[in-house]
C-alpha cells in the first residue's frame, strides 16, 4: 500500500543530500546527511562529524536533532537520511541504534517517518518499524 505524505519527500531527500556534503569523515570516508522536518515545516540539516578517538563521533541524525532541540523544537514529522563512501550514495544508510533511541525520545514511534534513499529508490519506515519494543518515556513512569 502506498503511503500518502503531506510534505515533499523528494525535497527532504534533496536537503539530506546537501547536508551530506558538509560531513567531516576523514577516517571512515563515509559521508552521511540528514534532514529533519518539524511539524511546522522547518528543516534542520545534520551531517556526521568524526573524531580520531571515534567515541565522540556524532551521527548526522543526532546532529540534526540536537540542532533542532537546541533551537526549541520538540515536534517532528520525518527525517530523510542518505549516505555513502565519499558522498557516493549506494545503498540505504539506516540510522544506528543510538540515533533511533534519540528519535524515540522526541517522536511518536507510530507516526514519525524515516526516509531512506539509495541513489535511485526511496524507502519509508515508521520509527516503530525500525525500533520495535523501544524503551521510552512511558517506561520511566514508576
Amino acid at each position: 500500500m502506498e503511503r500518502e505524505f503531506d510534505f515533499d519527500v523528494k525535497g527532504l531527500v534533496d536537503e539530506a543530500r546537501e547536508a551530506m556534503m558538509a560531513a567531516y569523515a576523514p577516517y571512515s570516508g563515509y559521508f552521511v546527511g540528514a534532514a529533519l522536518l518539524t511539524d511546522e515545516g522547518r528543516i534542520y540539516r545534520g551531517c556526521n562529524i568524526e573524531n580520531s578517538s571515534y567515541s565522540p563521533t556524532n551521527c548526522a541524525e543526532r546532529t540534526a536533532f540536537f540542532k533542532a532541540v537546541s533551537e526549541g523544537e520538540r515536534n517532528f514529522k520525518a527525517i530523510a537520511v542518505v549516505g555513502g563512501n565519499h558522498g557516493d550514495i549506494k545503498g540505504f544508510a539506516a540510522p544506528c541504534g543510538v540515533c533511533r533511541q534519540v528519535m524515540s525520545e522526541f517522536c511518536d514511534v507510530k507516526s514519525f517517518l524515516i526516509i531512506l534513499f539509495d541513489g535511485k529508490e526511496t524507502s519509508v519506515f515508521t520509527l516503530e518499524e525500525l525500533l520495535p519494543l523501544s524503551f521510552g518515556k512511558a517506561d520511566m513512569e514508576l
